[in-house]
């Protein structure tokens, strides 16, 4: 799929501000996939979907987590958690995209997880550092990126954690746990 055609479908589902969010994502993927020598293709396509199933119904997301046999958990946390692994599901399903390494970076793009691939962190730390995002410790995180993906992705949850617990929110273990084995391999303890 191309990109306009990718952009003309995923622009129909977002808002103005998201859809140029999207973009921002996209472009900064691109950058990052040239630089650690990702597959460019497959990171637009997961930039451009990131965010399809951002503005879904909720009891829509929640009756698909609960009918694709999705992780439980995900209901115990915050919904905002849900457009990506409900997304990854619906441009599968709806669009047609059935590359699994798109599908899967889409999937893990909110929590991460552990045994995160090249795309997947890619995608993570794209969607964290696009232009448009403006929060404390996200100029850190740019700079970063710019000579280790490893470590840009481990700032940029270290960042989300102590958000969530600055504010007394629940942290998804998928999360954490990605956190852990991303902190473990850049430490050179690999996990099994």
């Amino acid at each position: 799929m191309n990109r306009e055609k990718a952009l003309g479908i995923v622009q129909k589902q977002l808002t103005e501000r998201r859809y140029l969010h999207t973009v921002g994502v996209m472009e900064t993927s691109i950058q990052l996939a040239q630089l650690y020598k990702v597959d460019e293709e497959k990171a637009v396509l997961a930039a451009i979907f990131h965010d399809y199933a951002k503005f879904r119904d909720k009891e829509e997301m929640r009756r698909i987590i609960l009918d694709q046999s999705m992780p439980q958990d995900l209901l115990a946390h915050h919904d905002e958690l849900w457009h990506a692994p409900v997304g990854a599901y619906l441009v599968e399903t709806e669009v047609g995209l059935t590359d699994k390494d798109v599908l899967e970076a889409i999937k893990c793009h909110t929590s991460g997880k552990i045994n995160m691939t090249p795309l997947d962190k890619v995608l993570y730390v794209a969607d964290y550092i696009e232009p448009s995002r403006d929060f404390p410790g996200v100029e850190q995180v740019r700079e970063t990126a710019k000579t280790s993906l490893d470590i840009a992705v481990i700032q940029a949850m270290k960042n989300t954690i102590s958000y969530l617990l600055t504010r007394n929110q629940p942290v998804y273990p998928d999360t954490f746990h990605a956190y852990n084995d991303m902190t473990m391999r850049v430490r050179g303890r690999k996990l099994t």
